[in-house]
């Protein structure tokens, strides 16, 4: 993924049966094109140069069979592993936390959710019949990553929309180059992961 220009959009098809989104930079320039494998008894994502859907960049997979501690393998165009996403087991369930990690399994970055009562109150609301459809617009949560030392470097927030179908990342602070593409394909497994849980 080239262009990485903050702040990055993430807009959700909501035509679609999959979760497939695109993203796009500060200038309004597609970086990738994310489409969820439909009926794959693990979870697995392809991410595209565009919405045309010819060149795959990366492959996202379930390393084990779905469960709450499950680990997301993130596999470049030629087959090398460039790192992985973890959730946080049990820990994830009132509060989405998960890992980062490089390609030789040594933790770099974690997310957060900065308020779960958020997501909460989005569940619950959105299984009302009519108003499920408004919740976009009030609830909004955001998801801080942080390096090692704890400091906040990106932040992923769901914009008000219908539908929650759209999302943003803002840099907070300098991220080395080789860690980009990690931060922001864990990211799109995450995001699709949270929103398939409400």
């Amino acid at each position: 993924m080239n262009n990485l220009q903050y702040p990055i959009k993430f807009s959700f098809k909501i035509t679609t049966l999959s979760n497939d989104f695109t993203a796009k930079n500060a200038s309004g320039q597609t970086i990738a094109y994310v489409k969820q494998k439909m009926f794959k008894l693990k979870e697995a994502i392809s991410v595209y140069s565009d919405e045309s859907k010819s060149q795959v960049l990366f492959t996202i997979a379930a390393n084990k069979w779905l469960d709450f501690s499950a680990a997301y393998s993130m596999t470049d165009a030629s087959g090398n592993e460039i790192g992985k996403i973890a959730r946080k087991g049990w820990r994830s369930m009132w509060k989405a936390e998960y890992d980062i990690v490089d390609q030789n399994n040594q933790p770099q970055y974690k997310v957060q959710e900065a308020n779960a009562w958020v997501r909460v109150a989005d569940s619950m609301i959105g299984e009302i019949p009519v108003l499920g459809a408004f919740t976009g617009y009030l609830f909004n949560p955001t998801y801080n990553v942080t390096n090692k030392a704890g400091q906040i470097v990106v932040k992923l927030k769901k914009m008000p929309s219908f539908f929650g179908k759209e999302f943003e990342l803002e840099k907070v602070a300098d991220i080395d180059e080789d860690d980009k593409e990690r931060v922001m394909l864990g990211l799109m497994m995450m995001i699709l992961l949270e929103r398939r849980r409400g």
